[in-house]
């Protein structure tokens, strides 16, 4: 490979210039904000972490993770995501605090990609964690938090698709019982959204039609509250009703909190099959097509830990908002430009200090004998000013 021109960064990594960074901290400190209000401390964790703590136990799979060697050959990963991380926080650090505990964070992820691909190696999320509360209380409030954290960023048409992993669980092994194989190739499917190779899967598995018409049910498990009661029809497996039961009791919640209007079932969406155990579901905003949220409970990953509490929570995709999504945007401040001649220096300068204080956004410059601005390549010439003020 040839030596990378000095102006090249690797694929999948980006440079954010000043009108993006401005755009994203916008969006960052308002979602934060609203995450605060709903009681909600922030966390910030580690960039790089160890592979057989915080890596195995991570969503992402091996090899989209970011491997490395520290300088005593132990394998480390950069990050993959916060929520590992903050499980483990939450099983040593903050032990003794008392549950439920609700945590935020934003912070930037690392995984590995295809180049081809387009996607990015390299990116940021906004989110929460609500440990120790199993109640569908604490999946409505995750729920209709990031609703409102959505609203804080500015998106204005979404919709939240709303499932349960232990549905799926529950209608396969119903008809499927102990083809454990069979039953993860059709999750593959699901997970993949490749609902033609859902269908396929089903053909090649030999099956009554009244099995094969149960699988096939679930795509058609998509739309508002009724969903939850044709679910029930399909499916008599003692976990399949529980999960739908207890996605009842959410809606409720929601509909106390006054945004079901934003949420829909699908009951085809399982998030990530090997790490989500019950509810999960995804944001989609109306510009695009990829989640702008995600999120889901995960009862399983403290015990990996050594503490064994159940925990949901959800993470924003700030950097799919900041692309795809138009968003509101706020007025910006113009700067007040203070220039000031050398024997003045001081005095412009005691100004600036002086509007600063008082929050103003200020520019200072040298004025050369001749009264022109000096170094006018750095734009200052070309910018608008809410006032200059001149000292000379």
């Amino acid at each position: 490979m040839s030596k990378p021109k000095g102006f090249e960064k690797p694929a999948g990594v980006r440079d954010y210039l000043p009108h993006a960074v401005a755009r994203l901290r916008r969006i960052e400190q308002q979602v934060l904000a609203c995450m605060d209000r709903w009681g909600y401390r922030q966390i910030m964790t580690p960039t790089m972490e160890y592979y057989d703590t915080v890596g195995v136990a991570s969503s992402t799979s091996d090899q989209k993770l970011f491997k490395l060697l520290n300088n005593r050959g132990t394998t480390m990963v950069l990050r993959s995501d916060i929520t590992a991380p903050i499980a483990r926080v939450v099983a040593s650090l903050l032990k003794g605090e008392p549950l439920p505990i609700r945590l935020s964070y934003h912070a930037n992820v690392f995984r590995a990609i295809e180049e081809e691909a387009g996607r990015e190696a390299e990116f940021f999320q906004t989110g929460v964690e609500l440990v120790g509360d199993d109640s569908p209380e604490a999946d409505a409030e995750v729920v209709a938090l990031a609703i409102e954290s959505l609203q804080a960023a500015g998106v204005e048409r979404f919709r939240i698709a709303l499932g349960h992993v232990g549905f799926l669980n529950g209608l396969l092994e119903e008809v499927l019982p102990e083809r454990l194989e069979d039953q993860e190739n059709l999750k593959h499917d699901l997970l993949n959204r490749d609902y033609v190779g859902y269908r396929n899967t089903i053909s090649g598995l030999r099956l009554s039609s009244s099995q094969a018409d149960k699988l096939e049910g679930i795509l058609r498990l998509r739309g508002g509250r009724e969903i939850c009661e044709q679910a029930l029809e399909l499916s008599g497996n003692p976990l399949a009703r529980a999960s739908i039961e207890h996605l009842y009791k959410v809606w409720e919640v929601l509909e106390a909190y006054d945004v079901s209007e934003h949420v829909l079932v699908d009951l085809t969406m399982i998030g990530d099959f090997s790490y989500y155990t019950g509810m999960t579901f995804e944001g989609y905003a109306a510009e695009i097509g990829s989640p702008v949220a995600s999120g889901g409970r995960y009862d399983k990953l403290l015990k990996q830990f050594g503490r064994n509490v159940p925990a949901t929570g959800f993470a924003l995709k700030t950097n799919r908002i900041l692309d795809g999504v138009r968003v509101k945007e706020t007025s910006k401040q113009l700067p007040v430009l203070v220039q000031y001649t050398a024997d003045y220096r001081k005095e412009g300068l005691a100004k600036a200090t002086l509007l600063r204080s008082e929050g103003k956004v200020v520019v200072t410059t040298l004025i050369m004998g001749t009264g022109e601005i000096q170094a006018p390549e750095h734009g200052l010439l070309h910018q608008g000013y809410e006032e200059i003020i001149t000292f000379s």
